[in-house]
């Protein structure tokens, strides 16, 4: 459907010779805003560049991170609180090493943290999810690594299932699993499928446990799912969220670089499509990564456009 649309604003450009061959993009798992973008990403990219670039399934950010620092991806989708957690070496999934071959591309969107069960469930709350089955998605993914810190933060016991978010999704709507908590752009697919099958339930944070998470993971940001994002979400969704990045490997070249960003906001539109989180995906929420370096391919993207702020590239 996307190739079929005549309004694109692709550069004539060639191939450089120094280009490489392809690119690939790591994603996440099926049934996820991460898979929906990277793949609409891919089809963009390979028209606007004249190169072959996939969508790669992976289990999110985490695996994104170490695919780039082993170089067998090129660009990789990340949250920054996972990045954070890479670069510093902090998070299990990183073994105590601090990878650091993230240079940061563009902005993608926030990614609101979600609550979900089955109308029938009888759970009206987060903290009725103690006890409970609770999907979380691949463990290399952002719900996977914070999850289940949310939960010791507010001190709620509950059992955590990995795996793909559409696999998972089909285990709430068979009865299997109480609850998906999501790390992701809304609206969530998975949710949307579920919305499609049955009567489902939000379920909200409170204040206190808004400021109990910010106050326990900094990185945190206050964050809002609008009315009618859902079909059953009347009112808007008050919760906790981290912002998406784009990011490549330093060795990418800057002027292919400088190639994906003006192809990525010309066709914004055409991103849009794919999903609606991409509304964000503008130059100047640049400005919402404080701590990854910026490719010098997009800083020089930045500056020459005028776009304001200060841009690390060191």
């Amino acid at each position: 459907m996307l190739l079929g649309l005549v309004a694109v604003h692709w550069p004539a450009a060639a191939v450089e010779p120094h280009w490489p061959p392809s690119l690939t993009i790591g994603t996440a798992s099926p049934g996820g805003t991460y898979h929906a973008y990277g793949e609409g990403l891919a089809r963009i990219l390979t028209r606007a560049l004249n190169l072959p670039v996939t969508a790669r399934v992976t289990e999110g950010p985490g695996q994104n991170i170490l695919l780039l620092e082993a170089g067998e991806i090129q660009i990789g989708f990340v949250t920054l609180g996972v990045a954070l957690q890479g670069w510093n070496g902090s998070a299990p999934w990183s073994g105590g090493k601090q990878l650091r071959a993230l240079r940061a591309l563009f902005p993608m969107y926030d990614t609101p943290f979600q609550f979900m069960v089955r109308e029938e469930s009888g759970i009206r709350s987060v903290g009725d999810l103690n006890g409970k089955l609770v999907g979380i998605g691949p463990q290399g993914g952002t719900s996977g690594a914070y999850i289940p810190e949310f939960f010791k933060v507010l001190k709620l016991d509950a059992s955590f299932v990995h795996g793909d978010w559409a696999e998972l999704a089909n285990q709430v709507q068979a009865g299997t699993l109480d609850s998906l908590a999501v790390a992701a752009g809304a609206p969530f697919p998975s949710f949307n499928d579920l919305e499609r099958k049955g009567k489902v339930r939000y379920l909200p944070l409170t204040q206190q446990q808004i400021l109990d998470l910010r106050l326990a993971m900094p990185e945190l940001g206050a964050s809002v799912v609008g009315a009618g994002t859902y079909p059953s979400l009347r009112s808007n969704y008050g919760t906790v969220g981290l912002y998406n990045f784009a990011v490549a490997h330093p060795d990418v070249p800057a002027d292919l670089v400088y190639a994906i960003l003006e192809a990525v906001f010309a066709n914004q539109d055409l991103l849009i499509e794919v999903h609606s989180a991409a509304a964000e995906t503008v130059p100047a929420n640049f400005t919402r990564n404080t701590f990854l370096p910026f490719h010098d391919g997009a800083s020089r993207w930045y500056q020459n456009k005028g776009v304001v702020g200060i841009i690390r590239n060191d």
